[in-house]
């Protein structure tokens, strides 16, 4: 017996309507909308694989404003949903407000750090899987120039770049790599002319291969580098069939996962800090039907052994966020 339904989301005001089980999950979506075929789309994924093995139900909302971050955590708390899983870093200050107000509810942010004991925080090594590909960038490109485009300009998103880079100089010293990011403010992760735009200009300085971290902004990345025929990477999703043979590889972040755990966990969830990376099978590259003609064995040989050597501990990947520093440019 459910006590209300589905939350939605207006834009200006957040209602609650008669539905959900009191300890259903709740999830709630960044900026850009669930079917941004990246980010927020896989942790869909994930909460739907969670609802089809169980048979629960859980709530969710698409957040039209930064506004409504506090709001929406309020109203699922207040409701009983427990945890309350939020997809974003943007979600941290919010998040470091409501925690303590309900010690009794189970939290779970994705990409960032909260210092709550009802809180799992759930982080990715994002630069180790850019590393592969990149990797695969370098061994792909016939002109030796590579791009990367990233969506709001902050740490998190260098730290793709910083791997990225490192794992193209890995495959050919004397690549270039050109770098440009979005903007700096979140509607940087839902701006499709302007990704293909600075697509446009990476290609036209000889780019052949260019990688977007940048939400619902990638998806004018990949259909530029499609129409100019140079290859794209997608990146959280796996992005390889919205343009078969012309998407070399995506990143991909396992925030399906992540999701699906948390909701796993219930009202039980195990709070702290849960970083995944190559060596949980928290981030890796895609291969499949859609790419398979673009990666040769040579390029798969040479990409799985640094998997292997970086989950072991024998390869390490610089991390951006350490020191806001990148070994390589």
């Amino acid at each position: 017996m459910t006590f209300f339904h589905r939350i939605t989301c207006a834009a200006s005001a957040l209602a609650l309507t008669a539905g959900a089980a009191l300890a259903d999950p709740a999830l709630i979506f960044d900026l850009g909308g669930k079917f941004d075929k990246s980010f927020n789309e896989s942790a869909h994924t994930g909460a739907q694989r969670w609802a089809k093995e169980t048979g629960g139900s859980y709530n969710e909302v698409e957040l039209q404003s930064e506004a409504q971050r506090e709001q929406a955590l309020r109203r699922f708390a207040e409701a009983g949903n427990n945890p309350i899983v939020m997809v974003g870093f943007a979600f941290g200050e919010s998040l470091g407000e409501v925690a303590a107000d309900y010690p009794d509810t189970k939290f779970a942010i994705i990409d960032m750090v909260v210092d709550q004991p009802n809180v799992r925080s759930v982080v990715f090594n994002e630069h180790e899987g850019s590393y592969l590909v990149g990797m695969l960038a370098g061994m792909a490109s016939e002109s030796g120039t590579v791009g990367f485009i990233g969506g709001m300009d902050i740490p998190l998103i260098r730290k793709f770049a910083c791997g990225y880079v490192q794992g193209v100089k890995a495959a050919d010293p004397d690549a270039t790599v050109i770098q440009n990011m979005t903007g700096t403010t979140p509607a940087a992760w839902n701006d499709p002319v302007k990704g293909s735009e600075l697509t446009q200009a990476q290609i036209s300085q000889g780019a052949d291969v260019v990688y977007h971290a940048a939400g619902g902004t990638g998806t004018g990345v990949l259909q530029t580098a499609a129409d100019q025929g140079v290859l794209g990477i997608g990146v959280d999703s796996n992005q390889n069939y919205m343009h078969p043979g012309s998407v070399l590889t995506s990143m991909v972040k396992r925030v399906d996962n992540a999701v699906y755990e948390a909701m796993k966990g219930g009202a039980d969830l195990e709070t702290g800090i849960n970083v995944m990376g190559l060596g949980n099978g928290g981030v890796g590259y895609a291969l499949d039907e859609h790419n398979e003609s673009l990666i040769t064995d040579e390029m798969k040989a040479a990409v799985d052994d640094a998997a292997e050597k970086i989950a072991s501990g024998e390869l390490t990947v610089h991390d951006y966020m350490s020191d806001n520093t990148c070994p390589v440019e």
